[in-house]
C-alpha cells in the first residue's frame, strides 16, 4: 500500500501524488472500502479517486534512478515493435501503454521513430496513429524519468539522446 504524499505510476494519467487515503464520504460510494486520492502532477487541478485494492488500472511507484540509468544503457539494444497491419500495431501500442512498462514505452517510442525515418525517407508522413502513440508513450516515459531524475519533462529526451550517445561513443572507441 503506498503512503500519503508517495509519487506513482497510474494507468495513462502518468505521474501522480497520493494526495490522501481512506473510505470516500461521497454518495453511492460503498463506505469502508479504501481510496487512493491521487493529483496528476502534471495536471494539478485534477483529483482521481481509485480503490485501494483495484487491480483494473495499473498502479506501481516511480521507476528509481538507478533503474532509467540501466534502461538508457540498453535503448540500442532494445528490439523494434514491427507489426505490418495498422490495426494490429495500434492495439499493440494500446496495450503496451496500458501496461506503463518503460522498457515498453521505449520500445515504442524507438519504432515509431524508425518508422517516421523510414516514411519521411520515402517521401511521406508520419501516419496520424503513429503519431498519437509517439507522443503518447514519450508523454508518459519522459513524464516519469522527470519527476525521478529531478529536471523538466522537455529536458527528458535529451538528456537520453545525450546518454545514448555516449555510449554508442564508447563502444567505438
Amino acid at each position: 500500500m503506498f503512503q500519503k504524499d508517495d509519487f506513482v505510476i497510474y494507468g495513462n494519467n502518468g505521474v501522480c501524488i497520493v494526495k490522501d487515503i481512506g473510505p470516500l464520504d461521497i454518495p453511492g460510494i460503498p463506505s469502508g472500502r479504501i481510496y487512493y486520492t491521487l493529483v496528476p502532477y502534471y495536471s494539478k487541478d485534477t483529483q482521481i479517486f481509485t480503490p485501494a485494492d483495484s487491480d483494473k488500472v495499473v498502479i506501481r511507484p516511480l521507476i528509481c534512478k538507478e533503474a532509467i540509468m540501466q534502461l538508457i544503457e540498453e535503448i540500442p539494444d532494445i528490439e523494434l515493435l514491427w507489426i505490418k497491419d495498422e490495426k494490429q500495431r495500434e492495439t499493440q501500442y494500446k496495450e503496451t501503454l496500458r501496461k506503463c512498462d518503460c522498457r515498453e514505452l521505449i520500445r515504442i517510442i524507438k519504432t515509431i521513430y524508425q518508422r517516421m525515418q523510414n516514411r519521411l525517407a520515402e517521401g511521406k508522413k508520419m501516419t496520424a496513429s503513429d503519431e498519437k502513440y509517439f507522443h503518447l508513450a514519450q508523454e508518459s516515459l519522459y513524464g516519469e524519468f522527470a519527476v525521478t531524475l529531478g529536471m523538466e519533462r522537455d529536458q527528458v529526451q535529451d538528456f537520453i539522446s545525450e546518454k545514448v550517445q555516449q555510449k554508442v561513443q564508447k563502444t567505438v572507441v
